[in-house]
């Protein structure tokens, strides 16, 4: 008994002069990370607030201003759990490194020909890599898969180029089209469809580049992906529930035309312009979170049934009976490790 307190003593006192040793070089670089940050900020300072400018007056990029401040209250949930074994991971470190370089130097060589939206898009993608390419030199890679989903939640605060915004908005729009010639006929109202025009009683509605909704069905998915990671467990479901929300806008908003159709036959044309037309897409977007809820209830209690995996901190070393009587008990951790005689 003696002899093993005595070399529980020694190996205690060892593994606290090696986390002793270990302290200063995690410091060191904490606060190496922390003078990578704050030289990134003040190099990127005048294209982040030019960032942040746009996206407050560009409604269909406003959601950016939300982005970095959902980031970090992600990483806030999962500190807990990242691994405090810190690494320099500089062949993986290369690769977002390579892609904000890339991007960078794109900006330099095509910043005159550029719009101010593929600008900014490219100088936000040159930032968030290059900060991804500082949490590899300096964590380690074990840490940034940790915490994979808030960095890449982070490239949300990249706009998208124009090229994929208008391909999005044509997209949103033709589909929107057909779900609400769909409407249209399971409603009864008389119409006649001339590819996105609806030739109504009394009115024309042409489905514009700017019913795409576009900005609503962002958000829609944002939401989904924050929710899935949040409450969800499984890949999956995960998967199914940020899938379900891209429908689901497009249905959203051809439901949307249908109430405006309805509203244009029933109470006048000048519907046309009323605020349900101008001013109704957020009451259309909280009524597109109910399905998304509902799913999100169903895939919760389907989780419900899967027992959860102990966690290892969790686990006790439980005290076994020996059976011979003149030996001390032991515990169920020794006899694993104990070999056969």
């Amino acid at each position: 008994m003696i002899q093993r307190a005595a070399a529980m003593k020694v190996a205690n006192s060892t593994s606290t002069t090696a986390g002793h040793e270990t302290d200063p070089v995690k410091k060191r670089r904490q606060w190496a990370l922390l003078a990578f940050l704050a030289a990134m900020t003040v190099a990127f300072s005048s294209p982040l607030f030019s960032l942040a400018l746009y996206a407050a007056g560009n409604d269909l990029d406003s959601y950016i201003l939300l982005i970095p401040f959902i980031t970090a209250y992600l990483l806030h949930l999962r500190h807990k759990s990242l691994s405090a074994a810190y690494e320099s991971s500089t062949g993986w470190a290369f690769i977002p490194a390579a892609a904000g370089l890339t991007a960078l130097a794109s900006y330099w060589l095509r910043h005159q020909s550029l719009s101010e939206n593929d600008s900014l898009s490219l100088l936000a993608l040159a930032f968030v890599s290059l900060l991804a390419a500082g949490g590899l030199l300096f964590l380690g890679r074990k840490w940034m898969a940790g915490a994979a989903f808030p960095i890449g939640f982070l490239f949300l605060m990249v706009p998208l180029p124009d090229a994929a915004v208008q391909w999005l908005e044509t997209a949103s729009k033709l589909a929107s089209t057909e779900i609400a010639s769909l409407f249209f006929d399971m409603a009864g109202i008389p119409v006649l469809r001339d590819g996105t025009v609806f030739q109504l009683p009394d009115i024309s509605i042409r489905v514009a580049q700017e019913c795409s909704g576009i900005h609503s069905s962002l958000i829609l998915v944002i939401a989904s992906l924050v929710a899935s990671h949040l409450i969800l467990r499984t890949s999956w479901r995960r998967a199914l529930l940020v899938a379900f929300s891209i429908p689901l806008g497009v249905v959203r908003n051809g439901f949307r035309l249908l109430v405006l159709g309805w509203l244009c036959v029933h109470e006048g044309p000048q519907m046309i312009d009323s605020p349900i037309h101008h001013q109704g897409g957020p009451i259309f977007f909280v009524l597109s979170l109910a399905p998304l809820f509902l799913l999100l209830w169903a895939l919760c209690r389907g989780e419900r049934k899967i027992p959860r995996e102990p966690s290892p901190k969790s686990t006790r070393a439980f005290t076994l009976p020996s059976c011979n009587p003149m030996s001390s008990p032991h515990t169920l951790e020794e006899t694993v490790r104990k070999p056969m005689p």
